[in-house]
């Protein structure tokens, strides 16, 4: 069986944060990447860090050729946090955090304390998708490391109108691409010192919709390869940073987990997280039984560890007080690139990640002009 590409928590998109957090006088307790470090020494007027979601190296490989002024200027193949998903990368790359400390390890996750699953960037119950009213939170607010920051840099955010920020006067909401890239120079081209964080939602919906090897997903990151040249030649002594929080790959079949109902009966609540990272929480007694049946049923697209086992190899970090929220069992996808639909309104995406296969490989991308 092909290896997966595992965590590695001195050269993943955190250490990228990590090392802009110490550059900024921001608290930092992880590694730091050197090749970054002294570019940033440098002293460059504007710092931008931009994050376009899904945007890994494998859709970028797919989709622009050699010689494309992004794909040119990779300077290093980092990986994703575990499970390679938004809601988990994205907390690590906006606090400087492991998922272990913040636990927003997936789109869904089982909280005891009202004994439903839940959506958490919607607070919607995961099966019914009622909006759910969420209190003794086990999760963090927003902590943003660059928040934080002591330094004579002016710190900007720019965000989706759905983003949740500690600081909207000094955020920036845009509504499409050109708005994201033209609000991105009117900072740069401002008096003193400009930091920027930038979140950019595509590729990832387009790949989601459309697959990654698709037309519409070559038009999107063509589109954001030529905006990011024109807004290097448009501004001066600036060190843009980009990176994404996952890639993607084009999905392969389903497996229509949700219709299993010895499956189901084996659990304490029905199966979350993520469709390529997916928690279990098995009923007391029917651990064996559990094991057994899934490995016999499922073992060619989704390999099993005992959560217990991932811990102690570090693949949510070294340090935090999450694991609680993790389950008994995860269930990570192979290399047969299937999703599982866990219920029955699961989307049928054509391009999706979370798990440990090309969509852990992100960029380091630099430019500077």
């Amino acid at each position: 069986m092909k290896n997966f590409i595992m965590p590695d928590w001195t050269n993943s998109n955190l250490n990228i944060s990590a090392t802009i957090a110490e550059f900024l006088g921001a608290p930092n307790k992880n590694a730091t990447l050197p090749s970054l470090k002294s570019e940033l020494a440098k002293g460059y007027k504007n710092v931008v860090f931009i994050c376009f979601d899904g945007l890994g190296i494998y859709p970028i490989k797919q989709n622009l050729p050699e010689d494309d002024f992004l794909r040119k200027s990779i300077k290093r193949t980092l990986v994703s946090t575990f499970p390679s998903t938004t809601t988990n990368a994205t907390t690590s790359l906006t606090r400087n955090k492991l998922p272990l400390e913040h636990g927003w390890f997936g789109w869904s996750l089982y909280f005891k304390n009202i004994g439903r699953n839940i959506n958490i960037f919607l607070n919607t119950d995961s099966w019914t998708n009622e909006k759910v009213e969420i209190t003794d939170s086990p999760l963090e607010e927003p902590d943003y490391y660059f928040d934080h920051a002591q330094s004579e840099y002016q710190i900007n955010t720019i965000f989706p109108a759905y983003s949740k920020v500690a600081y909207p006067q000094r955020n920036h909401v845009f509504g499409g691409e050109q708005e994201f890239f033209g609000t991105i120079k009117d900072i740069c081209n401002r008096q003193g010192k400009q930091f920027i964080y930038a979140y950019y939602n595509e590729p990832d919906s387009t790949m989601h919709r459309c697959g990654v090897t698709s037309r519409e997903t070559k038009s999107v990151i063509t589109s954001i390869s030529e905006n990011m040249k024109e807004l290097a030649a448009a501004t001066r002594d600036t060190l843009f940073i980009v990176t994404a929080d996952h890639g993607q790959i084009d999905v392969e079949g389903y497996v229509e987990l949700y219709k299993d109902k010895t499956l189901y009966d084996m659990l304490e609540t029905y199966p979350y997280l993520e469709p390529r990272a997916i928690s279990f929480k098995v009923k007391k007694g029917k651990e064996e039984e559990f094991e057994k049946y899934f490995t016999e049923n499922y073992s060619e697209d989704f390999r099993l560890f005992k959560t217990a086992e991932l811990l102690k190899e570090n693949y949510f970090g070294s340090f935090g007080d999450k694991a609680g929220l993790l389950g008994d069992f995860i269930a990570v996808g192979t290399y047969t690139h299937k999703v599982a639909l866990l219920t029955p309104d699961a989307p049928r995406f054509k391009g999706h990640h979370t798990g440990l296969t090309e969509e852990m490989e992100v960029p380091l991308i630099l430019i500077n002009n």
